[in-house]
Protein backbone atom coordinates (compact mmCIF):
# COMPACT_ATOMS: atom_id res chain seq x y z
CA UNK A 1 0.00 0.00 0.00
CA UNK A 2 1.31 3.56 -1.01
CA UNK A 3 0.71 5.54 2.00
CA UNK A 4 0.32 8.35 0.13
CA UNK A 5 -2.51 7.31 -2.21
CA UNK A 6 -4.39 5.92 0.92
CA UNK A 7 -4.29 9.12 2.64
CA UNK A 8 -4.67 11.34 -0.06
CA UNK A 9 -7.84 8.91 -1.38
CA UNK A 10 -9.67 8.92 2.11
CA UNK A 11 -9.27 12.93 2.52
CA UNK A 12 -11.15 13.28 -1.23
CA UNK A 13 -13.73 10.19 0.22
CA UNK A 14 -14.56 12.16 3.03
CA UNK A 15 -14.28 15.41 1.30
CA UNK A 16 -16.87 13.96 -1.44
CA UNK A 17 -18.66 12.01 0.50
CA UNK A 18 -18.66 9.34 -2.36
CA UNK A 19 -16.25 6.47 -4.06
CA UNK A 20 -17.00 7.23 -7.24
CA UNK A 21 -16.10 10.81 -7.18
CA UNK A 22 -13.23 10.68 -5.50
CA UNK A 23 -12.00 8.19 -7.85
CA UNK A 24 -12.57 11.15 -10.35
CA UNK A 25 -10.73 13.73 -9.30
CA UNK A 26 -8.08 11.47 -8.53
CA UNK A 27 -8.24 9.83 -12.17
CA UNK A 28 -8.14 6.56 -10.41
CA UNK A 29 -10.62 3.21 -10.65
CA UNK A 30 -13.42 3.15 -7.81
CA UNK A 31 -11.61 -0.31 -7.24
CA UNK A 32 -8.41 0.89 -6.31
CA UNK A 33 -9.48 3.48 -4.05
CA UNK A 34 -11.77 1.29 -2.15
CA UNK A 35 -8.78 -1.20 -2.09
CA UNK A 36 -6.98 2.07 -0.76
CA UNK A 37 -8.88 2.82 2.44
CA UNK A 38 -10.04 -1.24 3.14
CA UNK A 39 -6.08 -1.43 3.36
CA UNK A 40 -5.51 2.02 5.46
CA UNK A 41 -8.10 0.85 8.06
CA UNK A 42 -6.48 -2.42 8.42
CA UNK A 43 -3.12 -0.91 8.85
CA UNK A 44 -4.80 1.52 11.37
CA UNK A 45 -7.06 -1.19 12.96
CA UNK A 46 -10.08 1.50 13.02
CA UNK A 47 -12.83 2.03 11.41
CA UNK A 48 -12.40 5.65 9.31
CA UNK A 49 -15.81 5.69 7.18
CA UNK A 50 -19.62 4.38 7.85
CA UNK A 51 -20.60 3.66 3.48
CA UNK A 52 -24.28 3.01 2.93
CA UNK A 53 -25.90 2.96 -0.43
CA UNK A 54 -26.67 6.95 -0.64
CA UNK A 55 -23.83 7.86 1.43
CA UNK A 56 -20.41 7.78 2.94
CA UNK A 57 -19.66 9.37 6.65
CA UNK A 58 -16.80 9.66 8.39
CA UNK A 59 -16.84 8.39 11.82
CA UNK A 60 -15.57 9.89 14.62
CA UNK A 61 -11.74 8.09 14.42
CA UNK A 62 -12.29 9.12 10.91
CA UNK A 63 -12.67 12.55 11.86
CA UNK A 64 -9.46 13.00 14.07
CA UNK A 65 -7.50 11.02 10.80
CA UNK A 66 -8.86 13.28 8.89
CA UNK A 67 -7.71 16.78 10.09
CA UNK A 68 -4.15 15.04 10.27
CA UNK A 69 -3.66 13.51 7.03
CA UNK A 70 -5.22 17.41 5.55
CA UNK A 71 -2.36 19.07 7.46
CA UNK A 72 0.28 16.10 6.39
CA UNK A 73 -0.96 16.70 2.92
CA UNK A 74 -0.59 20.85 2.70
CA UNK A 75 3.10 20.17 4.46
CA UNK A 76 4.06 18.07 1.51
CA UNK A 77 3.05 20.25 -0.57
CA UNK A 78 5.05 23.39 1.11
CA UNK A 79 7.67 21.13 0.94
CA UNK A 80 7.62 20.60 -2.33
CA UNK A 81 6.51 23.88 -3.48
CA UNK A 82 9.09 26.09 -1.38
CA UNK A 83 11.85 25.25 -2.98
CA UNK A 84 13.66 27.94 -4.36
CA UNK A 85 13.34 26.62 -8.31
CA UNK A 86 9.29 26.16 -7.37
CA UNK A 87 8.84 29.22 -5.38
CA UNK A 88 10.53 31.10 -8.71
CA UNK A 89 8.19 29.71 -11.10
CA UNK A 90 4.81 28.35 -9.79
CA UNK A 91 4.29 24.78 -11.30
CA UNK A 92 0.58 22.29 -11.40
CA UNK A 93 -2.62 22.46 -12.48
CA UNK A 94 -5.35 25.11 -11.31
CA UNK A 95 -9.44 24.10 -12.44
CA UNK A 96 -10.89 27.28 -12.26
CA UNK A 97 -14.42 28.26 -13.08
CA UNK A 98 -15.58 31.71 -14.31
CA UNK A 99 -18.97 33.50 -15.80
CA UNK A 100 -18.60 32.82 -19.75
CA UNK A 101 -18.23 36.53 -20.60
CA UNK A 102 -16.01 36.86 -18.34
CA UNK A 103 -14.03 33.98 -19.87
CA UNK A 104 -14.57 34.92 -23.72
CA UNK A 105 -13.60 39.09 -22.98
CA UNK A 106 -11.78 39.39 -20.32
CA UNK A 107 -10.12 36.52 -19.55
CA UNK A 108 -8.90 34.28 -22.40
CA UNK A 109 -7.38 36.90 -23.95
CA UNK A 110 -4.78 37.89 -21.46
CA UNK A 111 -4.17 34.37 -20.72
CA UNK A 112 -1.00 34.95 -22.73
CA UNK A 113 0.53 36.91 -20.75
CA UNK A 114 -0.11 34.84 -17.82
CA UNK A 115 1.42 31.70 -19.23
CA UNK A 116 4.60 33.62 -20.22
CA UNK A 117 5.06 34.40 -16.69
CA UNK A 118 4.15 31.19 -15.38
CA UNK A 119 4.89 28.48 -18.21
CA UNK A 120 4.40 25.57 -15.74
CA UNK A 121 0.80 26.09 -14.55
CA UNK A 122 -1.94 24.47 -16.41
CA UNK A 123 -5.40 25.57 -15.99
CA UNK A 124 -8.36 23.74 -16.89
CA UNK A 125 -10.85 26.20 -17.10
CA UNK A 126 -14.58 25.91 -16.82
CA UNK A 127 -16.94 28.57 -18.08
CA UNK A 128 -20.25 28.89 -16.72
CA UNK A 129 -22.66 30.86 -14.55
CA UNK A 130 -23.54 27.59 -12.84
CA UNK A 131 -23.64 26.50 -9.14
CA UNK A 132 -20.10 25.00 -8.45
CA UNK A 133 -19.58 22.15 -5.79
CA UNK A 134 -16.17 23.19 -5.45
CA UNK A 135 -14.76 20.55 -3.24
CA UNK A 136 -17.16 17.88 -4.91
CA UNK A 137 -15.83 18.86 -8.51
CA UNK A 138 -12.39 19.63 -7.40
CA UNK A 139 -12.14 22.61 -8.29
CA UNK A 140 -9.66 25.26 -6.56
CA UNK A 141 -11.20 28.55 -7.27
CA UNK A 142 -14.09 30.47 -8.76
CA UNK A 143 -14.78 33.81 -10.28
CA UNK A 144 -18.48 35.21 -9.48
CA UNK A 145 -20.48 38.60 -9.65
CA UNK A 146 -22.73 39.73 -6.67
CA UNK A 147 -22.89 39.20 -3.20
CA UNK A 148 -21.25 36.26 -1.98
CA UNK A 149 -23.97 33.94 -0.09
CA UNK A 150 -22.24 30.66 0.93
CA UNK A 151 -21.13 31.35 4.16
CA UNK A 152 -19.19 28.10 3.93
CA UNK A 153 -16.35 29.61 1.60
CA UNK A 154 -13.60 31.70 1.67
CA UNK A 155 -13.77 34.58 -0.87
CA UNK A 156 -11.19 37.38 -1.82
CA UNK A 157 -12.84 40.50 -3.54
CA UNK A 158 -10.85 41.83 -6.99
CA UNK A 159 -12.51 44.14 -7.87
CA UNK A 160 -16.40 46.30 -8.99
CA UNK A 161 -18.20 46.32 -12.54
CA UNK A 162 -19.57 48.91 -13.39
CA UNK A 163 -23.01 48.62 -14.81
CA UNK A 164 -25.25 50.06 -17.65
CA UNK A 165 -28.60 49.98 -19.31
CA UNK A 166 -28.87 49.44 -22.90
CA UNK A 167 -31.22 48.60 -25.82
CA UNK A 168 -31.14 47.39 -29.40
CA UNK A 169 -31.68 49.88 -31.87
CA UNK A 170 -34.49 47.60 -33.28
CA UNK A 171 -36.43 47.31 -30.18
CA UNK A 172 -36.52 51.28 -30.01
CA UNK A 173 -37.44 51.44 -33.13
CA UNK A 174 -40.38 49.39 -31.89
CA UNK A 175 -41.35 50.84 -28.55
CA UNK A 176 -39.81 53.90 -28.38
CA UNK A 177 -36.97 54.83 -26.15
CA UNK A 178 -37.68 55.66 -22.50
CA UNK A 179 -36.57 58.74 -20.85
CA UNK A 180 -37.59 58.01 -17.57
CA UNK A 181 -36.98 54.12 -15.51
CA UNK A 182 -40.86 53.89 -14.93
CA UNK A 183 -42.03 53.88 -18.77
CA UNK A 184 -40.10 50.71 -18.62
CA UNK A 185 -43.88 49.09 -16.22
CA UNK A 186 -45.64 50.36 -19.11
CA UNK A 187 -47.58 47.94 -21.75
CA UNK A 188 -45.14 48.59 -24.78
CA UNK A 189 -41.90 48.02 -22.95
CA UNK A 190 -40.05 44.58 -21.82
CA UNK A 191 -36.62 43.77 -20.38
CA UNK A 192 -34.41 40.73 -20.71
CA UNK A 193 -34.25 38.83 -17.51
CA UNK A 194 -31.00 38.03 -16.03
CA UNK A 195 -31.87 34.99 -13.29
CA UNK A 196 -28.86 33.74 -11.02
CA UNK A 197 -27.91 30.68 -11.92
CA UNK A 198 -27.66 29.59 -7.80
CA UNK A 199 -30.95 31.17 -6.49
CA UNK A 200 -33.11 31.25 -9.26
CA UNK A 201 -33.95 34.80 -8.85
CA UNK A 202 -34.08 37.11 -10.95
CA UNK A 203 -31.26 39.94 -10.83
CA UNK A 204 -32.72 43.68 -9.53
CA UNK A 205 -32.90 46.62 -11.95
CA UNK A 206 -32.61 49.51 -8.76
CA UNK A 207 -31.64 52.80 -10.38
CA UNK A 208 -30.53 55.90 -8.75
CA UNK A 209 -30.62 59.93 -9.50
CA UNK A 210 -29.69 62.38 -6.72
CA UNK A 211 -32.05 61.58 -3.93
CA UNK A 212 -34.47 59.70 -6.53
CA UNK A 213 -34.47 55.38 -6.36
CA UNK A 214 -36.46 53.46 -8.79
CA UNK A 215 -36.52 49.80 -9.10
CA UNK A 216 -38.24 48.44 -12.10
CA UNK A 217 -40.72 46.16 -12.02
CA UNK A 218 -41.09 45.62 -16.15
CA UNK A 219 -42.26 42.49 -17.63
CA UNK A 220 -39.83 40.07 -19.72
CA UNK A 221 -40.39 37.70 -22.48
CA UNK A 222 -37.47 35.89 -21.95
CA UNK A 223 -35.30 35.16 -18.88
CA UNK A 224 -31.77 33.66 -18.39
CA UNK A 225 -29.06 32.37 -16.34
CA UNK A 226 -25.88 32.97 -19.13
CA UNK A 227 -23.84 35.81 -19.35
CA UNK A 228 -23.22 35.43 -22.95
CA UNK A 229 -27.19 34.40 -23.59
CA UNK A 230 -28.27 37.91 -21.86
CA UNK A 231 -26.45 39.67 -23.92
CA UNK A 232 -27.40 38.07 -27.08
CA UNK A 233 -30.78 38.29 -26.29
CA UNK A 234 -30.45 42.39 -25.37
CA UNK A 235 -28.55 42.51 -29.36
CA UNK A 236 -31.42 40.50 -30.64
CA UNK A 237 -34.31 42.95 -29.60
CA UNK A 238 -36.05 40.94 -27.16
CA UNK A 239 -36.29 43.81 -24.45
CA UNK A 240 -34.25 46.27 -22.51
CA UNK A 241 -31.23 44.74 -20.39
CA UNK A 242 -28.37 46.02 -17.83
CA UNK A 243 -24.89 44.76 -18.78
CA UNK A 244 -21.26 45.34 -17.36
CA UNK A 245 -19.27 48.26 -19.55
CA UNK A 246 -16.76 45.65 -20.45
CA UNK A 247 -19.48 43.84 -21.99
CA UNK A 248 -21.62 46.38 -23.81
CA UNK A 249 -18.45 48.89 -24.84
CA UNK A 250 -17.74 47.02 -28.28
CA UNK A 251 -21.79 46.81 -29.05
CA UNK A 252 -22.26 50.41 -28.24
CA UNK A 253 -19.40 51.32 -30.53
CA UNK A 254 -20.59 49.69 -33.20
CA UNK A 255 -24.62 50.53 -32.89
CA UNK A 256 -25.60 47.08 -32.26
CA UNK A 257 -26.41 48.78 -28.46
CA UNK A 258 -27.23 52.00 -27.53
CA UNK A 259 -27.32 53.26 -23.92
CA UNK A 260 -30.28 54.51 -22.32
CA UNK A 261 -31.03 56.93 -18.58
CA UNK A 262 -27.35 57.71 -19.12
CA UNK A 263 -27.80 60.19 -15.97
CA UNK A 264 -28.92 57.54 -13.54
CA UNK A 265 -26.62 55.31 -11.75
CA UNK A 266 -27.07 51.24 -11.03
CA UNK A 267 -25.11 50.01 -8.19
CA UNK A 268 -21.69 48.40 -9.02
CA UNK A 269 -21.42 44.74 -9.30
CA UNK A 270 -18.89 43.02 -6.78
CA UNK A 271 -16.81 40.47 -8.54
CA UNK A 272 -14.75 37.83 -6.38
CA UNK A 273 -12.43 34.67 -6.33
CA UNK A 274 -14.04 31.53 -3.81
CA UNK A 275 -12.51 29.33 -2.76
CA UNK A 276 -13.45 26.04 -0.10
CA UNK A 277 -12.55 26.63 3.61
CA UNK A 278 -9.35 24.67 4.96
CA UNK A 279 -8.12 24.75 1.55
CA UNK A 280 -4.19 25.53 1.55
CA UNK A 281 -3.63 28.62 -0.53
CA UNK A 282 -0.58 27.52 -3.01
CA UNK A 283 1.67 29.43 -4.36
CA UNK A 284 0.18 28.30 -8.06
CA UNK A 285 -3.48 29.77 -6.92
CA UNK A 286 -1.85 32.73 -4.78
CA UNK A 287 -0.16 33.78 -7.83
CA UNK A 288 -3.32 33.19 -10.06
CA UNK A 289 -5.50 35.15 -7.46
CA UNK A 290 -2.78 38.12 -7.71
CA UNK A 291 -2.80 38.05 -11.07
CA UNK A 292 -6.69 38.35 -11.85
CA UNK A 293 -6.43 41.11 -9.17
CA UNK A 294 -4.15 42.87 -11.71
CA UNK A 295 -5.89 41.84 -14.24
CA UNK A 296 -9.05 43.57 -13.27
CA UNK A 297 -7.01 47.00 -12.18
CA UNK A 298 -5.49 46.99 -15.68
CA UNK A 299 -9.10 47.09 -18.09
CA UNK A 300 -9.40 50.60 -16.99
CA UNK A 301 -13.37 52.60 -17.15
CA UNK A 302 -15.72 49.66 -16.02
CA UNK A 303 -13.86 47.47 -14.39
CA UNK A 304 -12.25 48.93 -10.69
CA UNK A 305 -9.86 46.75 -9.22
CA UNK A 306 -9.15 45.72 -6.12
CA UNK A 307 -5.69 46.08 -4.23
CA UNK A 308 -5.85 44.59 -1.26
CA UNK A 309 -4.81 41.53 -0.35
CA UNK A 310 -7.14 39.98 2.53
CA UNK A 311 -9.11 37.56 2.76
CA UNK A 312 -13.46 37.21 3.81
CA UNK A 313 -15.33 34.86 4.42
CA UNK A 314 -17.98 34.93 1.55
CA UNK A 315 -21.45 36.31 2.55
Amino acid sequence: MDRFDAMQAFVRVAQTGSFTKAADTLHMSKTTVTQLIQQLEARLRVKLLNRTTRKVNVTADGAVYYERAVRLLLDLDDAETSLSAAAALPRGRLRVDVPSPFARMILIPALPQFHARYPDIQIDLGASDRMIDLIGENVDCVVRGGELTDESLMARHIGDLQLGVYAAPSYLQRVGSPAHPHELENSDHRVVGYRWARTGKLYPLIMQRNNETVQVQSRYVLSVDDGNAFLAAGLAGLGVLWLPDYMARDHVASGELLPLFEDWRLDTLPMYVAFPPNRHISIKLRVFIDWIVELMADRGPGVSGRQGTGEASGQ
